[in-house]
């Protein structure tokens, strides 16, 4: 009788808390399962006991790292690792999950617990916080970005003609599409050509199409962008490439407002907008006679400049977050972090790729790494390097943390030209730790300190 008391206020305690909680046997069958587990998978505690927990929880670790398996094995308890489970109805919901070894009286394992909690507030407020320093699909917590994604919005009322410069990389056609979005032609097509890629004999019938025989095979007429996108956006990514001859008809569209296609006798009116992108300043092409004058200043009635990613590297840690995220929705992976080594080797990178190399990076950790943490030996084989020049993960190669922290403090010196302060803000240091690192570290500074640079 005391036996069965115990039972049924146990059982009452576990269904009055706010954490779902289930237990499994050794074999991961449910042999529990509370309320609140109930209320958090939407699945009936009568239907979820007798059951494998994979079945019941589905979740996106189930097959590959299943956390009570490693706790069985290991005996090691595991506490607030984020997941994602699919609920009864479909819906995915993050939780958090803590799990423990069960043993019988005499010490034997016998199965597992897992308790785990609704984690969507926690992930809706992370996402408000990302929100704030995100426009759209651009995401940016520097200056120089930040006063960028500030005026985006009034760029786009504004109907005006819009040059983005910028290394490639650097997301320049996201700032497009992010213009288009915001104005009144948003409901409108977007329309982007890469005008370095396309041969210039074929570049101007792609613009602005053609009739039926205006060459040999044109058997129909054909729509170019320009009609494609009327009414809309057309974004001319690398219009540097244009040569002279299609720069005139591009003005004469800037100024007039109409074009014509290959073949036409009459010339057709458009309404659209250019947006144009160059991975070179054309304002160089103008002075060495490249790129007509005219052309420039109509396009160029509102420029915007993308820093490269080596400029923005306080965006690195977003940017990272960023990706991972993605790539685990898009993979069904659950890679929480980069490991501090990964992330010195990141941080001393100069990215000649910008965000699309970064991006192309992170793709290469999820391909190769099969834990939660992407490691120096998953980075791409030109970048698994350490500071000798050896390979990461080889005797001779073995990378010292004192190290990655000496080229990482060494680095954002770089960046801030030398000032010792402004580097020691970026580093969330205050000064005397600052200098206490780097005397510890072995950093020689330069005379040069840097104080009257921009920080």
């Amino acid at each position: 009788m005391e036996r069965v008391m115990k039972k049924i206020a146990f059982e009452t305690i576990l269904d009055n808390i706010a954490d779902g909680v289930f237990t499994v046997d050794s074999d991961l069958t449910i042999t529990s399962f509370n309320r609140s587990a109930e209320q958090i998978t939407g699945v009936p505690a009568g239907e979820a006991v007798g059951r494998r927990c994979s079945e019941v929880l589905r979740t996106n670790i189930c097959e590959e790292s299943c956390a009570l398996r490693q706790t069985m094995a290991t005996g090691k308890t595991m506490l607030h690792k984020e997941i994602i489970i699919v609920r009864s109805d479909g819906r995915r919901l993050p939780i958090g999950i803590s799990t423990a070894i069960l043993r019988d009286k005499d010490g034997q394992l016998v199965g597992a617990v897992e308790s785990f909690r609704d984690m969507s507030l926690v992930a809706e407020l992370r996402r408000e916080l990302k929100g704030q320093h995100k426009v759209e699909d651009i995401i940016s917590k520097n200056p120089k970005m930040q006063l960028i994604l500030k005026t985006l919005p009034q760029i786009a009322q504004s109907g005006a003609s819009v040059l983005v410069e910028g290394e490639s990389g650097t997301g320049k056609e996201l700032v497009a599409h992010a213009i288009h979005n915001l104005s009144k032609r948003r409901k409108r097509p977007f329309v982007a050509i890469h005008c370095a890629a396309i041969p210039d004999t074929l570049l101007e019938s792609e613009l602005f199409g053609y009739k039926t025989g205006a060459f040999t095979g044109a058997k129909k007429d054909k729509p170019g962008k320009f009609a494609i996108a009327n009414r809309g956006t057309l974004f001319l990514d690398e219009i540097g490439e244009v040569k002279p001859a299609l720069q005139v008809k591009l003005l004469r569209f800037l100024q007039d407002g109409v074009y014509e296609p290959l073949g036409a006798v009459q010339s057709v009116k458009g309404d659209l907008r250019i947006l144009a992108a160059s991975n070179k300043p054309l304002a160089e092409l103008v002075s060495n006679g490249l790129f007509r004058h005219d052309l420039y200043y109509r396009i160029n009635v509102v420029k915007i400049t993308l820093p490269p990613l080596r400029e923005r590297m306080d965006d690195l840690p977003l940017l990272i977050d960023h990706f991972i995220e993605h790539f685990n929705r898009l993979k069904g992976k659950n890679i929480h972090q980069v490991s501090p080594e990964a992330f010195s080797l990141l941080m001393a990178h100069d990215f000649p790729g910008n965000i699309r190399e970064l991006e192309n990076i992170i793709e290469h950790g999820f391909v190769m790494c099969r834990g939660e943490t992407i490691k120096p030996e998953h980075l791409p084989p030109e970048m698994a390097h350490d500071f000798s020049g050896h390979p990461i993960g080889t005797p001779s190669g073995e990378v010292p943390l004192k190290d990655l922290e000496a080229r990482y403090i060494w680095e954002a010196l770089r960046r801030h030209d030398w000032n010792r302060l402004a580097t020691a803000k970026s580093l969330g240091m205050s000064k005397s730790t600052f200098f206490r690192k780097v005397k510890a570290l072995g950093i020689e500074l330069p005379k040069k300190d840097g104080r009257n640079a921009v920080g």
